[in-house]
């Protein structure tokens, strides 16, 4: 099963929208999300702020901001 990185905020409202919307692609393309709060993490507040969710495959930049299916659909092409 492979996995999916999504970068975000508790409590950002675009976030949760993004991980509500992955859950029936998650079922059908059989892969995991896993959630990393950037939150505290220099590095990557420096890197993206406000400029979250951010959904990653391994180093590779799926979509941001909201769930673009047509991204998500062409990267499991």
């Amino acid at each position: 099963m492979s996995k999916l990185t999504l970068l975000g905020r508790t409590g950002c409202h675009l976030c949760e929208d993004m991980r509500a919307a992955l859950q029936p692609w998650a079922a059908r393309f059989a892969f995991d999300i896993e959630e990393i709060d950037i939150t505290g993490q220099p590095d990557l507040e420096a890197r993206y702020g406000w400029d979250i969710p951010v959904l990653f495959s391994g180093e590779t930049e799926i979509c941001r901001h909201y769930l673009d299916e047509a991204a998500l659909r062409a990267f499991f092409g």
